[in-house]
C-alpha cells in the first residue's frame, strides 16, 4: 500500500521501518526543514528498548547514550539535599536501560530507513479528504497526492488529528505543569554523569552534562506560575516567562538564565496527555503522542511511541492489509496498556514537583531511601512493562 506518515519523530520513522519490511511504499512528511538530532534527554527502557533490539539499532542507541551514575538534589545554596545512585533504574530493568537525547534516538531510527523511503521535509499536510478507495492529501508545498492510508505520527499537537478528529482541546488533559529545555556549550560547572536538580515549591530546574562540552537544562513548573495569557509564541516571550518564574529560585539559576539569554532555541510546552475514544477514523490512524500522549511524567513516551508503531505495522500485516481490521486490533491490543501508563503518570503528577516546602522536604527524604531495595520498589514500581510484544 501507499502510506503517508506525518511526523519524523520517534513513532513515524519506527512505523516506516516496519512497514517497509512488509513491502509498503512509504512517504514520510515532516514540517521541519531538515532532520534535527539533540533535544532533551530521555530515559530509554521497556518495550521500546526491545523493539530497538529487534530493529538491530541497539548498538547505536548505546553509543549515543549516557550512563548517568547519580541523581542529586541541591538546596538553594548548592548544598546536597538528597539523591540516589542511578543504578536503581538499571537494576529494575535488568540492565536494559540508557539515557540519550530524544532527537538522537529519532535520528538513529531514521538512518535505518534513509534513502529507502520518500521523505518530504519542510512540508506539512493541510487537507485530508477520504474517497472511496484512497485518501486525497493536500500538502503545503506539493501538488495533492493520493494514498491508501494516512498516519498521524506528528506528536501531541498533531495536525492530522486536528484535520480528521477535531480540535486539540477536545482531547487534551493538562496535568498542571509546563516544561522548557535548552542546551548550551561551555557552561560550568559540569558534574559529569550526574543529573543535578534544584527545586522550590512548584518549580524545578535541572542540568546534565552532554558530549562536546554541552549542557542541557530542563525547567518544569506548575501552571500557577504562568502568566494569565496565551501560550508564548516566540523566543523572547519564552525567555521572559522563564526569567519571571526562576529569577528568585536560588542555586545557579541567575547564571543559568544568563546563559539562556544567549540561545536561539528553547523547547517550551504544556505537560499534557491526549485521551481519545478512538485512534482511527476511516483510512486515517494515529500513533504515538498524537493518539495517546502519556506526558513526560510517564517516563517512557518514546518507548510507548515505538510500541504503537510496531504493533500497528504488525496488525496491518496480519490483517492482509485490511485496514479496518488492523486498526481495530491495533487499538484493542494496546489501549489498556497505554491507559495504564497514563493513569500512573496522572498519579505521579502531584508528587513530581511538590507545591509546598513540606512537600519538597518529604520528596527529598524519600529520594534518600531509594538505595533500600524494598523502598525503591514501592516508590518507583516495577519498570518492566506488562505487555507482550507480538512476534515480528
Amino acid at each position: 500500500m501507499r502510506i503517508a506518515i506525518s511526523g519524523a519523530g520517534i513513532a513515524g520513522p519506527t512505523l516506516a521501518f516496519w512497514l517497509l519490511r512488509n513491502g509498503h511504499e512509504i512517504t514520510l512528511i515532516e514540517k521541519a526543514p531538515h532532520f534535527r538530532a539533540g533535544g532533551y534527554v530521555i530515559d530509554f527502557w521497556g518495550v521500546g528498548y526491545t523493539i530497538a533490539e529487534r530493529m538491530g539499532i541497539l548498538p547505536q542507541v548505546h553509543e549515543a547514550g549516557y550512563s548517568i551514575r547519580e541523581v542529586r538534589f541541591l538546596d538553594r545554596h548548592g548544598n546536597r539535599a538528597s539523591g540516589f545512585e542511578a543504578d536503581v533504574f538499571r537494576r529494575m530493568t535488568e540492565g536494559r536501560f540508557t539515557s540519550l537525547p530524544r532527537g538522537d534516538l529519532a535520528s538513529i531510527i531514521y538512518r535505518a530507513i534513509e534513502g529507502r523511503i520518500e521523505s518530504l521535509f519542510g512540508n506539512t499536510i493541510t487537507g485530508i479528504e477520504e474517497c472511496a478507495d484512497d485518501v486525497l492529501v493536500t500538502l503545503e508545498h506539493e501538488t495533492p497526492r493520493s494514498f491508501d492510508l494516512v498516519v498521524g505520527a506528528d506528536g501531541q499537537h498533531s495536525g492530522v488529528r486536528r484535520l480528521v478528529f477535531g480540535p486539540e482541546s477536545a482531547y487534551e488533559k493538562p496535568l498542571g505543569y509546563h516544561v522548557a529545555a535548552f542546551r548550551i556549550e561551555g557552561y560550568r560547572p559540569r558534574d559529569e554523569s550526574i543529573y543535578i536538580s534544584h527545586a522550590q515549591p512548584g518549580r524545578q530546574v535541572a542540568r546534565v552534562s552532554l558530549r562536546n562540552d554541552q549542557t542541557m537544562f530542563l525547567f518544569v513548573f506548575a501552571n500557577e506560575h504562568m502568566p494569565p495569557k496565551p501560550e508564548p509564541g516566540d523566543l523572547a516571550e519564552r525567555k521572559a516567562i522563564l526569567h519571571r518564574v526562576f529569577d528568585d529560585t536560588g542555586w545557579e539559576c541567575p547564571q543559568i538564565l544568563q546563559a539562556m539569554d544567549r540561545v536561539d532555541e528553547i523547547y517550551f510546552d504544556r505537560v499534557s496527555q491526549i485521551v481519545m475514544p478512538a485512534w482511527s477514523k476511516g483510512r486515517v490512524v494515529l500513533v504515538g503522542d498524537a493518539a495517546a500522549c502519556a506526558s513526560l511524567l510517564a517516563g517512557e513516551g518514546s518507548s510507548l511511541a515505538m510500541a504503537e508503531a510496531y504493533v500497528l505495522a504488525g496488525e496491518l500485516q496480519r490483517a492482509g492489509n485490511d485496514h479496518c481490521e488492523a486498526f481495530r486490533q491495533y487499538e484493542q491490543r494496546l489501549r489498556l496498556f497505554i491507559e495504564g501508563k497514563q493513569k500512573s503518570a496522572r498519579k505521579f503528577a502531584g508528587s513530581f514537583i511538590p507545591k509546598t516546602r513540606l512537600g519538597v522536604w518529604f520528596r527529598n527524604q524519600v529520594m534518600k531511601l531509594l538505595a533500600i531495595r524494598p523502598i525503591a520498589n514501592f516508590f518507583i514500581g516495577d519498570l518492566r512493562d506488562d505487555f507482550d510484544l507480538p512476534s515480528e
